[in-house]
């Protein structure tokens, strides 16, 4: 696992539009009942790029997961989803690289690895906001000739 790049990305105020999850995400269930493909009809925001994004924020001291899409501010949520509004926030993110199928995107050991090279450029983290892994095509989909994936992870950042 290493961190290849880090860039500051600002989003505008979003809507998160997905399903949340208090003991983590079942990503299996999006591919099983086709709901991305519910979203993908939806106009997302630039900063969500055409990646499906994993949240994490903290709710009353606990965390609050979410599988979902960036949307703009105020867009209707298709039937069968919730949605989360997010205000306009700076991000820090870093783009992860590592070998495909790898559980080493999704480690506390990797968040920390972010946060430590995130800490040397100067940037603060911002406390109980939000965390996302962005999942980009073809960045994450398609592994370059040494079958590596690049994921991004954003972390909000004062500003």
């Amino acid at each position: 696992m290493e961190i290849v790049d880090v860039k500051r990305e600002s989003c505008p105020a979003a809507r998160l539009i997905g399903k949340s999850y208090a003991q983590g995400p079942d990503w299996g269930q999006w591919w099983s009942n086709g709901w991305f493909g519910k979203l993908e009809a939806l106009r997302s925001l630039e900063f969500n790029g055409d990646a499906y994004i994993g949240a994490v924020h903290i709710v009353d001291g606990a965390p609050e997961y979410w599988i979902g899409r960036l949307f703009p501010a105020g867009t209707r949520a298709p039937e069968g989803f919730g949605y989360v509004d997010i205000e306009p926030q700076e991000y820090a993110v870093c783009y992860l690289r590592d070998r495909e199928g790898s559980g080493g995107f999704y480690t506390m050991d990797t968040h920390n690895m972010c946060l430590n090279e995130l800490s040397l450029r100067g940037y603060k983290r911002r406390e109980d906001s939000w965390c996302l892994e962005r999942y980009n095509c073809p960045r994450f989909t398609t592994p370059d000739e040494n079958g590596d994936i690049i994921l991004d992870y954003a972390i909000a950042i004062e500003k």
